[in-house]
């Protein structure tokens, strides 16, 4: 009797797991794995954030700026009609950017879809976003842009599964979910001309979440907010030490959910930041630059480390984006992008050494007042700014300096023996921009200065594989950063030089050659590997590959109507957001 028990219970284990397994497989629809990591969470159902009573409410809400949107001058060159030759090869390149991009996406689709990132050798996933399908959310305006019709009705099908109102991340790292979640959801928003209200629902859950990061005695966020603590009401307390790019970087995104949503506690949330902001921006140690690392708790910026590089980088670049999205109405983003600009020409701007002599700027960085010479990927996107800045606030002699630090950048890349600009490296600053001339003499003097004590340059340049005009070269790697792209595509938008689309090519065919992998493009250990040599592939394929970098690789070969930036302006992860336009 025992055993017949035993036998009856197995095959009853046995049926409900078939059945689990058939509701899986039903609920997997079009043949794509479902999410297989658990949250760490106990709280394991939807939270209602906008229910939950705030600690420290504020005494009156800032709201939008009122009245009709202020003129803006005209941003985008006026381009005439297109030769059938230059037309062939504009849309043989953009198809050629579409297809590495439908490896890459096909990838994901296929082995990592609903998780956050797919490694592109192995095949697997990553999700160090949340595991709420960062990839998906962040590539959904993408998909739109390319005119990916059908990957994008199944992408917006898989977007309703997702709960925004919790994660699996123990921390939420308020910046990066912003700018690609939140971004992600709203851009797609926009440009699909507002036709899925899925997606603002969506970005209204999510906004809702990321509001809880701010209730803090001094209304300044928690960078990276213990989610669990908020909605458990819990005490919270804003930092002591933030970057300042995560405190400055949230403006664009919390505006337009204001915009599009008419509550004012978005936009109310980073006004605050920016105010903050202009308190200080003739306080700090070198005025109107902000320093590396501040203090929200105390409301410091005392630190004496600047740069337009990481973790400074998108604070500058949104002053003149928040401008252009609040409609010109108001002047204190302006003010802050001049001065900050005025005083980049004066400590972070230096031209380089090279041997060809080229009049090129690159963005160093400084402590205190003393230059640092490193390049940075990130901070490529410096010229971008500096163009867009120049035609919107009519300061068009800083088209130059545009120009400059945009060419610097494609230089960077074209003197890598991969054709692809390394993260970080050690350039030989000329003192006097007018004196620049290239001799091995003087660049092997700079070489040694970079490795003191050693003095043998031919030696140094030999065992780093320096190439001409670098004297260090302190981060190898290329992690699929759109920064470079992205300055010659808002420049080529501005001027409509043609060179730029060639410079452009020559960046794409490079960086295809270098990061192709099996299940999509991986990130690479080593620019510096000699031609013929292949290098690692890091198995990394962070969501910005396909929501910014091969973006814009594919709008450089657009016709120039397709997402103007007179239309619209994109966020740092190169989500575009609809500009309200004057009458």
């Amino acid at each position: 009797m025992g055993s017949f028990l035993l036998r009856r219970f197995a095959v009853l284990c046995v049926f409900a797991i078939l059945l689990i397994l058939a509701f899986y497989q039903l609920t997997a629809r079009d043949g794509y794995p479902l999410p297989t990591e658990t949250s760490s969470s106990y709280i394991q159902r939807p939270v209602k954030w906008k229910n939950l009573p705030m600690r420290y409410p504020v005494s009156s809400v800032i709201s939008l700026p009122t009245g009709t949107p202020l003129p803006i001058p005209r941003i985008q060159h006026e381009f005439g009609l297109e030769t059938d030759h230059n037309k062939a090869q504009r849309e043989q390149r953009q198809a050629a950017v579409k297809k590495t991009f439908l490896h890459s996406w096909s990838g994901y689709r296929d082995r990592a879809w609903l998780q956050d990132e797919v490694t592109p050798v192995t095949g697997r996933y990553k999700n160090g976003l949340g595991q709420r399908g960062a990839t998906l959310v962040d590539t959904l305006d993408t998909l739109l842009i390319m005119g990916l019709d059908k990957e994008f009705k199944m992408a917006l099908k898989a977007v309703r599964k997702i709960d925004f109102s919790t994660t699996a991340a123990v921390n939420v790292n308020l910046f990066e979910t912003t700018i690609r979640y939140l971004g992600g959801l709203l851009g797609a928003y926009d440009l699909s001309g507002e036709k899925h209200r899925v997606l603002l629902d969506k970005a209204v859950q999510l906004g809702d979440m990321l509001y809880g990061a701010f209730d803090t005695p001094n209304r300044l966020p928690i960078t990276h907010w213990d989610w669990e603590n908020g909605a458990l009401e819990g005490a919270q307390e804003t930092p002591s030490q933030a970057l300042t790019a995560e405190l400055g970087s949230l403006s664009l995104e919390f505006t337009r959910l204001s915009q599009l949503t008419g509550d004012m506690k978005y936009f109310d949330a980073v006004q605050r930041i920016t105010d903050q902001f202009e308190k200080h921006r003739n306080q700090t140690f070198i005025p109107g630059l902000f320093p590396v690392r501040v203090n929200p708790l105390q409301e410091t910026f005392s630190d004496r480390t600047f740069t337009f590089g990481g973790m400074s980088d998108s604070l500058y670049e949104y002053f003149p984006k928040q401008h252009l999205l609040l409609g010109g109405r108001g002047d204190q983003y302006r003010k802050l992008y001049e001065r900050a600009i005025d005083a980049a020409k004066q400590y972070l701007f230096f031209r380089p050494l090279n041997p060809q002599n080229q009049d090129i700027l690159v963005s160093g960085s400084t402590e205190r007042t003393d230059l640092e010479p490193e390049g940075q990927h990130l901070a490529c996107f410096t010229g971008g700014m500096v163009g867009l800045s120049a035609k919107i606030f009519n300061r068009t002699a800083e088209l130059g300096i545009a120009r400059k630090l945009v060419e610097g950048c494609i230089w960077a890349y074209d003197s890598m023996p991969t054709g692809i600009m390394p993260e970080a490296f050690r350039l030989a600053p000329c003192p006097d921009p007018e004196d620049c001339t290239w001799s091995e003499a003087r660049w092997h003097l700079a070489v040694t200065k970079a490795h003191y004590p050693r003095k043998d340059a031919a030696a140094i340049i030999a065992e780093h594989g320096l190439q001409p005009g670098f004297t260090r070269i302190g981060d190898r790697r290329f992690l699929l950063r759109p920064e470079a792209i992205e300055s010659v595509f808002i420049l080529y938008r501005i001027t409509g030089d043609a060179g730029l689309q060639d410079a452009a090519w020559r960046m794409f065919v490079a960086i295809r050659a270098a990061t192709d992998a099996e299940f999509a493009n991986s990130a690479i250990a080593d620019v510096t590997c000699p031609q013929g040599q292949e290098t690692e592939k890091l198995d990394e394929c962070e969501s910005f590959w396909m929501a910014e970098t091969l973006k814009y690789f594919y709008l450089i070969f657009s016709e120039p109507g397709l997402v103007s930036l007179d239309d619209y302006v994109f966020n740092t992860e190169a989500h575009p957001l609809r500009r309200p336009r004057a009458k």
